[in-house]
């Protein structure tokens, strides 16, 4: 059985589990907390990025990041699954998932920079930085919203996953002045329980 290195709250690992069910893979894959911050921890041996997700495959090579991850889940369950098979629709997914993949990077450094570092190291221009790259980001998707509804694809699972961490790490702040990205996630959770099955916790 395949081993995901993973935290509770990371939306990468969720945006991976979340694709493993829905591809219907999520027996074959057991996942197992890692410590980031430990460097003890074997995942420092696992990725030499040191980071999460990271996927241990049964001949014990391993995958990273997020996205080789649910690439190869894709190409396990017998490929274009959660990848449109149409060229254009194939790149508008996995262009909306870079996106998305941008967000959950710019708030997961708005975090470390609080979580890790003293009130008199902290930038506050760094932060505001990442918020505006945030905020732009919802206000794109606000006007160009993506399919809720039918098949997820990668794209799809990479926003709900993003806006499910915004809800976690920032009290949902984004909902304000984003009615219509509101409905959205509503209506993929209804169209995907996986999504709440995967709900992040602290």
């Amino acid at each position: 059985m395949a081993i995901l290195r993973s935290a509770a709250a990371s939306p990468f690992v969720r945006k991976c589990s979340i694709a493993a069910i829905v591809l219907g893979l999520e027996n074959q894959i057991k996942s197992q907390p890692a410590n980031t911050a430990d460097p003890l921890d074997p995942l420092r041996q696992q990725n030499p990025l040191g980071k999460i997700p990271t996927l241990i495959l049964d001949d014990g090579e391993t995958l990273y990041d997020s996205r080789v991850i649910v690439a190869y889940l894709d190409q396990l369950a017998g490929g274009n699954k959660l990848y449109p098979s149409d060229p254009k629709q194939r790149i508008a997914a996995m262009k909306l998932e870079a996106l998305a993949d941008g967000i959950m990077d710019a708030a997961i450094l708005q975090v470390y920079e609080k979580r890790y570092r003293e009130p008199h190291e902290r930038s506050h221009s760094w932060v505001e930085r990442q918020a505006e790259r945030v905020s732009v980001a919802l206000n794109h998707l606000e006007e160009s919203l993506p399919p809720a509804t039918g098949a997820p694809t990668v794209g799809t699972i990479a926003v709900a996953c993003a806006l499910g961490y915004l809800d976690l790490r920032f009290e949902g702040a984004w909902r304000r002045g984003h009615p219509a990205l509101v409905a959205w996630l509503d209506a993929f959770r209804a169209n995907v329980p996986a999504f709440d099955a995967t709900g992040p916790t602290t």
